[in-house]
């Protein structure tokens, strides 16, 4: 008969072998966790995701779209826990409504904008791209649904070019921003207004040429977050938020992607 120490000391070796688990309770706790992600947050959720399922053991499902049109989804009834806006309004508004969490929101990420080619040397460092004669298509996002279209054409107001854009048929407008981008990429559009961080790189560098586009053309981009009333995983969906603001590792993941966070 095997004695408790012997029988410890099985277990033990088992568990150090990879053989056996010593909390199958833990995995079984293991959930998903729905978020509605602005399109301009996709790659830096994605990078946060094995950082957040790592801490906690459980996954973030990303379900990008422009801030409208998730506004509109969730007022239909759409599942999702959370809501990444690229805007304020939006997620206060729900909370208005009554479809999202008083107590809950705040401004996780404060978005840059700018004018952006993949090409190098195409985009000067002071944006007189624009105002080239032989200046082809320009993409942004629908400033309607999409808060960084609504920034690029504050900014081309201030600098007095929209008007002579519309004029010229030189306006290419995408139902978000991943799709401004895209029209660029593909080469649709030779510029494009797009954030910041969808030109940043894993490492922190940038692609192609750009000009950051100064922020006192548009209104400031404070991105805020949200726990949606009918999620049926709040618990989960704050405890995301709080790490999602206090984490070292999130916070500076979010740092190097091209945000500035609020003092």
């Amino acid at each position: 008969m095997r004695t408790r120490t012997s029988w410890v000391w099985w277990v033990r070796a088992l568990v150090c072998a990879g053989l056996l688990s010593l909390s199958p309770l833990s995995r079984a706790r293991a959930d998903e966790l729905n978020v509605a992600v602005a399109a301009n947050f996709l790659g830096t959720l994605q990078r946060l995701a094995p950082l957040f399922e790592k801490a906690t053991g459980h996954k973030l499902l990303p379900s990008p779209g422009s801030s409208g049109q998730i506004y509109a989804q969730i007022q239909r009834g759409a599942p999702y826990d959370v809501f990444l806006s690229a805007d304020s309004e939006r997620p206060a508004q729900l909370e208005a409504e009554g479809l999202a969490v008083k107590g809950s929101r705040f401004t996780y990420a404060i978005g840059r904008l700018v004018l952006w080619s993949p090409k190098p040397g195409v985009v000067d460092a002071q944006g007189e791209v624009l105002k080239k004669r032989e200046l082809g298509f320009v993409s942004l996002a629908d400033p309607k649904t999409a808060p960084y279209g609504a920034a690029a054409e504050q900014a081309l107001t201030g600098l007095k070019l929209l008007a002579p854009l519309r004029a010229a048929n030189k306006l290419v407008y995408g139902e978000s921003i991943a799709q401004a981008q895209q029209f660029v990429s593909s080469g649709h559009a030779q510029l494009g207004f797009v954030a910041l961080s969808q030109i940043t790189d894993e490492q922190g560098q940038l692609m192609g040429s750009h000009w950051l586009v100064p922020e006192a053309l548009y209104k400031r981009l404070d991105q805020d977050a949200v726990v949606l009333s009918a999620s049926t995983k709040q618990a989960l969906a704050q405890q995301f938020l709080k790490w999602l603001r206090t984490d070292a590792k999130a916070v500076a993941l979010v740092r190097a992607s091209g945000y500035a966070l609020p003092k």
